[in-house]
């Protein structure tokens, strides 16, 4: 069945920069905000803005990510004809590849596409929070007549250069790319979701594939290219909030914008639902000693002590006496009696035992450079009176991550 748009979602990316958190799972499945998982934002965008067949690329630990995502039906994506379609690499006639990069995962998909003949092919990230109406990028890309629609938001001139830059003329007709440039000429920074033409891509990803000097990356080569060639290739400013999850500081900053009003991330707007797999539990019990805070807590949570400034997933404990103050708690983890939690990530399913120590507030450090979020991976054991100090990451087996 013809479809005018699809989808295709990169997800198969290990995320290094989440260090212990992906050890065992994919970026994308990365809990987030109490209730959701990162690649919760991208699908719901695609089901609100009326694209009802995406293909979600998956490579690196993708079991947690696959049976989260399943037949799509949280996010109205279970459908007959399209829907949602757990793409892996996969072994053919002439041999197994994994994902080589951006482009070769789309590359080794080029089947999957054509089953659908799209006009067009929208190129997702499956590590981003934000809200976008990619119905209105689309109509940007048809009344441009372009065969690149690249979304852009305007970022500080001093954080320019971590992004790849567009530069673009007074119709918004990109016409210079530069990746982490070092001076940079524009403060237009690429939010590494693309609207193409099938068919104009279609010939650039098979003479991609047939460059053995190409990386394969659409960031790195794609895109260089077709603006070499001199393709009409058009920027979409977009102005809402949009955060890239990809380091352990902004994870923290994102579930902590939550907790303020003007950050812009509003996850109560009826209009656009961010829609997600969730369990059945039940409500979240607060005890009367516990003293509750200007925090998001999901369901099945049991307070008994102190919850301030953070952010509680489901079905996680805070026991008699323990505090808890500028955290994200992802689901399933026990605070014990006693225990202290401050400015630190906790891991599904972490056990803190009674009295220890995890993280402290910046003024308390002696240091400032040797302050930071303090880690927990998931299913990390803290025994009863132990401290983890701040910048400090655990894994299950205890062992301290590389400073980072």
């Amino acid at each position: 069945m013809k479809k005018e748009c699809i989808a295709m979602l990169l997800a198969g990316g290990q995320g290094r920069g989440l260090y212990v958190l992906t050890g065992d799972m994919a970026k994308p499945a990365v809990p987030f905000g109490g209730k959701f998982r990162i690649i919760d934002f991208p699908l719901s965008n695609c089901a609100n803005s009326g694209i009802d067949t995406v293909g979600v690329l998956t490579q690196y630990r993708p079991l947690e990510l696959n049976q989260y995502v399943g037949n799509g039906q949280p996010w109205e994506l279970d459908r007959r004809h399209g829907g949602v379609q757990i793409l892996p690499p996969y072994q053919s006639a002439t041999g197994a590849v994994w994902y080589k990069g951006t482009a070769n995962a789309i590359y080794q998909n080029i089947g999957f596409v054509d089953l659908y003949d799209p006009d067009y092919v929208a190129i997702l990230s499956g590590d981003h929070i934000y809200k976008m109406d990619y119905d209105r990028m689309l109509r940007l890309h048809k009344e441009k007549g372009a065969a690149c629609t690249i979304s852009v938001m305007e970022v500080p001139w001093e954080e320019a250069s971590r992004f790849g830059i567009m530069a673009v003329d007074g119709e918004d007709n990109i016409v210079e790319f530069a990746e982490k440039p070092k001076e940079p000429k524009s403060n237009l920074a690429s939010m590494g979701i693309y609207i193409f033409s099938w068919k104009k891509l279609r010939e650039y990803l098979i003479a991609d594939e047939a460059n053995e000097n190409s990386d394969n990356d659409f960031g790195k080569n794609i895109i260089p290219t077709m603006l070499n060639d001199g393709e009409k290739m058009v920027a979409y400013r977009f102005e809402g909030y949009w955060k890239d999850v990809g380091t352990l500081d902004s994870l923290w900053d994102a579930n902590m914008d939550m907790l303020t009003p003007d950050s812009g991330l509003n996850l109560l707007d009826d209009s656009w639902p961010i829609r997600g797999r969730n369990e059945v539990c039940p409500p979240t019990y607060v005890g009367e000693k516990a003293d509750i805070g200007n925090s998001a807590v999901a369901r099945g949570c049991t307070l008994l002590g102190e919850v301030k400034n953070s952010v509680l997933s489901t079905g996680t404990s805070v026991g008699e006496g323990a505090s808890v103050t500028y955290s994200v708690v992802m689901p399933g983890a026990v605070i014990e009696d006693g225990a202290q939690v401050h400015y630190a990530i906790v891991g599904e399913n972490c056990h803190i035992g009674a009295g220890a120590v995890v993280g402290a507030p910046p003024e308390q450090a002696e240091d400032p450079e040797q302050w930071g979020i303090a880690v927990l991976g998931p299913r990390t054991c803290v025994a009863a009176g132990e401290k983890v100090a701040p910048k400090t990451m655990l894994d299950k087996h205890h062992g301290e991550e590389a400073a980072r």
